[in-house]
């Protein structure tokens, strides 16, 4: 039976990026460019003619830009679509909004003037369409149920207990789907809740624009990590998208380690790094929480917090735009409890308010 190939749809009002994105896309053997349109209201002739898997979606265009077609887009005819987004502070903004609208994710823009990392580009891109494509039918029901369900309130129960607060850390770990994901969970964490780290594949510059967007809607205080800083209670450290976060210990204090060594699992910052550095450093105190992602980054890190006495949480596959990093932890052994996303939250609370109720009977 031969496979059929994923039905790429390029939007750009640049000819020369529209050639060039076919021209990768075309060299895939599990996929096909099946035509480009140079405007919205083009592209959307496109969609009704081809029925495209994904689309990936210039940002800024004449006579309607990417942001208002994406929000008709998803109302009409829900699909995946990543962004392609230029690399400034106005681009990671409106990226970030693209990302709330529905958009699975993003890439940046190629530099066409350097041909030596275009083989890595054309890695990059097709992963993301190809993870995109995984997640057609749950963007799908993702998009109708935000339409037609009421929004939740978040959980913001306060945790009750200082030992909990002070001592014990979350870490979290995310790539394709994760940026909405991470928001829904942040939002469910009362204001004394431990500090938590959080590693999502994100290209350098987009980071400090999500964290600002999250800070606005949590009741924690959301930042991008900085060098040697403590770890503090109600608050959550987001790895920089050009590098490598870990924790790190000096005497009674827990502090953001950053490292620009190379990809693990070919990503910086890795999961898989900031894992790792809780199971050596804080064993027992961390709640590890792995959420919607392609590919593997992360599992076997999540087992050594498991065998290290963390307790550890996985989103399950039905709420997930792409199961594939919960998949490989659950089946590595290191997740205690699986969950749809919007109880992961709670259950944390609960798990934390437990132990410290515990601890302080002792």
């Amino acid at each position: 039976m031969i496979k059929q190939k994923i039905k790429v749809l390029v939007v750009d009002d640049s000819a020369l990026i529209r050639s060039l994105l076919s021209k990768i896309i075309n060299q895939q053997p599990d996929m096909v460019a099946v035509d480009a349109a140079p405007d919205p209201f083009i592209a959307r002739e496109m969609v009704k003619t081809h029925d495209p898997d994904v689309m990936t979606l210039d940002i800024e265009m004449p006579r309607m830009d990417g942001i208002e077609f994406l929000d008709k887009l998803m109302k009409l005819h829900p699909m995946p679509v990543v962004m392609v987004s230029t690399l400034t502070e106005r681009g990671a903004e409106v990226t970030m909004r693209a990302m709330e609208l529905g958009a699975v994710d993003f890439v940046t823009k190629p530099k066409l003037d350097i041909q030596a990392g275009m083989t890595e580009y054309a890695q990059d891109i097709t992963d993301k369409i190809r993870a995109a494509a995984l997640a057609k039918h749950r963007i799908k029901r993702r998009i109708s149920s935000q339409q037609t369900s009421p929004v939740r309130a978040p959980v913001v129960a306060s945790l009750g207990s200082q030992f909990a607060s002070t001592e014990k850390l979350i870490m979290i770990g995310a790539s394709t789907g994760g940026t909405e994901a991470i928001r829904e969970v942040l939002m469910g964490f009362p204001p004394d809740s431990p500090g938590i780290m959080i590693t999502q594949h994100m290209p350098a510059g987009f980071t400090k624009s999500f964290a600002e967007r999250l800070d606005k809607v949590c009741k924690i205080t959301v930042k991008e990590a900085q060098q040697g800083e403590r770890v503090l209670p109600g608050h959550a450290y987001i790895a920089p998208g050009s590098h490598h976060l870990s924790l790190k210990r000096s005497g009674a204090n827990y502090l953001c380690e950053l490292s620009d060594g190379p990809p693990v699992n070919r990503h910086r910052p890795s999961v898989e790094v900031l894992f790792r550095s809780g199971a050596q450093v804080a064993g027992p105190n961390i709640v590890g929480i792995m959420l919607t992602g392609m590919g593997k980054d992360g599992a076997a890190a999540m087992r050594e917090l498991r065998d290290a006495g963390a307790y550890n949480f996985a989103q399950d596959e039905a709420s997930c735009v792409v199961f594939g990093m919960p998949r490989e932890a659950i089946a590595a052994g290191a997740v205690h409890e699986t969950l749809p996303l919007q109880e992961i939250a709670r259950r944390v609370v609960e798990h934390l308010s437990r132990i410290g109720a515990r601890t302080n009977r002792v």
